[in-house]
């Protein structure tokens, strides 16, 4: 894991989205090792509770909220209630995110409008919600926006998926542009294949093997490995980094 003590987050609060596992949790933990006081966020709210003990181990802060992403007023609670209880929002990480596995012939309705108001919809709302309350508080903030190396590179049977983090890094640019005057950064992480709970029975199995070995150092990454990019984009080292993408696979979309 990175030393968090480079970039040293002391003071700052910090938003993540999605944390009850996998990124979200991991990235959770990474800010608060920074020194950040975090809101640890999601639906299941009861898988909160181990995180929070976990990061009060080691003498950090977490707050437990519950949100749900695709509804304005759990997105504006959740918010409201971080900011009440940790001080004013100085980071936000757009880590909500889902992926349905299906041939875009074979996609409904529900499904497409699952994936795109979780991924898409959620993430510019909750950057939208974020960013007013550092601008009327005139405060700078940084919105870190977790994408896919599928916003640029086909997935096979992930489209409304890939369409969905294209977008993400086209309204990574725009709100960089139109923010950028508050001294609000906004940046996206691309991170490739990355072992994580809800992929790795997957990745066990014979055709999980397979595919690993068609990329070029033939391994996956492992969620650590983000930590130097997501430090470095939430710290006052970053302060010049805006309206970017950092792709971070390995090399797998060569």
């Amino acid at each position: 894991m990175t030393d968090a003590h480079v970039f040293d987050l002391t003071g700052k609060t910090a938003l993540i989205s999605g944390t009850t596992s996998g990124f979200g949790r991991h990235m959770a933990i990474t800010l608060a090792k920074a020194g950040a006081h975090v809101a640890i966020t999601g639906r299941r709210v009861e898988r909160l509770d181990d995180l929070k003990k976990e990061i009060e181990a080691f003498d950090g802060r977490a707050l437990p909220i519950a949100l749900d992403v695709t509804h304005m007023d759990s997105i504006k609670r959740c918010i409201e209630t971080c900011e009440t209880e940790l001080g004013p929002l100085d980071i936000l990480v757009n880590n909500a995110g889902m992926n349905i596995d299906q041939m875009a012939s074979d996609v409904t309705e529900d499904a497409y409008d699952t994936v795109m108001n979780t991924n898409l919809k959620g993430a510019f709302f909750m950057a939208q919600e974020a960013s007013k309350r550092m601008i009327e508080k005139g405060r700078p903030g940084r919105i870190i926006n977790i994408a896919s190396i599928g916003g640029h590179t086909v997935l096979p049977g992930l489209s409304v998926y890939c369409m969905s983090k294209a977008a993400v890094l086209m309204m990574t640019k725009s709100l960089a542009r139109e923010w950028a005057r508050y001294d609000i950064n906004v940046t996206a992480l691309c991170p490739g294949f990355i072992e994580t709970e809800l992929n790795a029975h997957w990745f066990a199995t014979d055709p999980g093997q397979k595919q690993v070995k068609g990329y070029p150092r033939r391994r996956l990454g492992e969620i650590a490995d983000l930590d130097g990019a997501l430090l470095l984009m939430a710290s006052d080292q970053g302060r010049i980094i805006t309206g970017t993408s950092l792709t971070i696979d390995d090399g797998q979309s060569l």
